[in-house]
């Protein structure tokens, strides 16, 4: 499901930015993009993420500033002296006036390194780090909640249209029969009188049950009535459900397949039709949920 938060907590001179997005994807990954030297922290993060994202793709970009002390700077004596050496050197060489001064050199590249002497203690800013991490993914998962709210009134209301189309193929059905056996019945006549042939009403009845056993699809409108009950309970569970929800809307759509394929009617496959779209649009938002 489609998300984002962030969170900034700043104290003792040090600066923690998280900022995490989750994205539809059919099992969980993190993507990871961290301030030099916190790297190491992945493993941490990855099981903290894991608490409030457990499908989708992760997002997540953290960055850590620490304010500049003294000990960041040192001077590289031996590149200021190699300096030295070759500006004296050329400017002799060149019969140039040899002005070489302190701050002149100063200024020349990898003379002064910055924070050399400051090592990364990730175990120390952790918890730091840690915190507002929980406060991004809080905030990840009050849009996430509010969206799957959005998400759950929408697929209910597509199990109640399933749910009026399916009753109107189970009022149909009988009437497919009887339909046949009306036109099977015309048929029969007109033959008869075309060709003076003699039909046993047995033979009629027969092919009427041949038919009849052919065509039923009261079992498939059962399960399917039942695979609506289960969408609903399910949907109605605090744990994570999207794989069992996935798993029913499969069924759902192959019963509604072998209805269409045994009705033999045109009217039921209309509302079979109206039956898929609605359970094609479950199958899209099922991709979000957890």
């Amino acid at each position: 499901m489609t998300g984002q938060g962030s969170a900034h907590v700043s104290e003792d001179g040090v600066s923690v930015a998280v900022e995490v997005r989750t994205v539809n994807s059919r099992y969980f990954k993190l993507a990871l993009r961290t301030s030099d030297g916190y790297g190491p922290l992945e493993p941490r993060i990855d099981e903290v993420v894991r608490r409030y994202v457990r499908r989708g793709t992760a997002q997540l970009d953290l960055r850590v500033d620490r304010e500049m002390v003294a000990d960041d700077f040192q001077l590289n004596e031996m590149a200021l002296a190699s300096y030295q050496k070759q500006l004296t050197t050329v400017a002799e060489r060149l019969k140039l006036a040899a002005d070489v001064t302190l701050e002149s050199l100063l200024a020349l590249p990898g003379v002064v390194d910055e924070r050399v002497s400051r090592n990364v203690d990730t175990d120390a800013e952790w918890p730091m780090v840690e915190r507002t991490l929980v406060q991004a993914l809080e905030g990840l998962t009050k849009m996430r909640t509010d969206e799957g709210a959005a998400m759950a009134s929408d697929m209910s209301l597509q199990c109640q249209s399933i749910s009026k189309e399916l009753e109107c193929i189970a009022e149909r059905a009988p009437l497919v029969v009887e339909g046949y056996q009306q036109r099977l019945t015309e048929r029969m006549t007109k033959l008869l009188a075309e060709f003076e042939v003699r039909v046993e009403p047995a033979d009629v009845i027969r092919e009427v049950g041949l038919f009849s056993e052919r065509s039923d699809i009261s079992e498939e409108v059962v399960r399917l009535r039942h695979h609506l009950e289960q969408f609903e309970e399910i949907m109605g569970l605090d744990q994570s459900s999207g794989r069992k929800l996935e798993f029913i809307t499969q069924e759902m759509f192959r019963e509604t397949n072998t209805i269409g394929s045994k009705a033999n009617d045109a009217a039921i496959g209309r509302h079979v039709i109206d039956i898929k779209a609605a359970i094609e649009r479950i199958r899209e938002m099922i991709q979000n949920v957890e």
